[in-house]
């Protein structure tokens, strides 16, 4: 190897370690600065009682604040992309994800349950993917979050927002996602 070769190497390392702690430094930011939408997530029940609907194979998209589909939440392992397994209980949803915190969505946090097209960290045809909103305990923003769900199966979509919006009070039938469609 050449001294140029070596000054070379060198400088494209220095560069991409420079851009690794730059993506890092702005996921702690980002974290950070959404800690206030979900303080506190809720704690996951040790027995969340018998499922009406599920479990059923999906992937965790990601959360983002309700309404804003670009404007990912990254506080307590919400932006953590990973496979689950949903299920829907009396008490709520639970998402069992591999990898992640698992997350419980009580059914009285629950504000709408709906379809979309895409949600930060993924992009579907038509309406794939589901998504919860909910309003975690302590949010300083009353918009809550919307939940990306990606079913394995297109068949268990509409079953599982059927079943979600049966948790939601004074919700006749599934509400339209808050998402805005890209």
């Amino acid at each position: 190897m050449t001294l140029r070769q070596g000054v070379t190497t060198a400088a494209m390392l220095a560069i991409l370690l420079l851009a690794w702690w730059g993506m890092r430094a702005g996921w702690e930011h980002r974290r950070r600065r959404t800690e206030a939408a979900a303080p506190v997530l809720p704690q996951v029940p040790d027995d969340p009682g018998p499922a009406t609907f599920g479990p059923l194979e999906s992937v965790y998209v990601s959360s983002t604040r309700a309404g804003d589909w670009l404007d990912r939440v990254v506080a307590h392992d919400l932006g953590v992309r990973s496979r689950a397994e949903v299920s829907v209980h009396a008490t709520g949803v639970l998402v069992r994800r591999a990898g992640a915190r698992d997350l419980f969505l009580p059914a009285q946090t629950l504000r709408g349950a709906g379809t979309a097209r895409g949600i930060a960290g993924k992009v579907v045809s038509r309406d794939g993917l589901v998504v919860l909103t909910w309003l975690p305990p302590g949010a300083d923003d009353e918009r809550g979050l919307d939940t990306g769900l990606l079913p394995r199966h297109a068949a268990d979509r509409d079953a599982l927002v059927d079943a979600v919006a049966a948790l939601i009070p004074d919700t006749p039938a599934a509400t339209l996602g808050t998402q805005e469609k890209p």
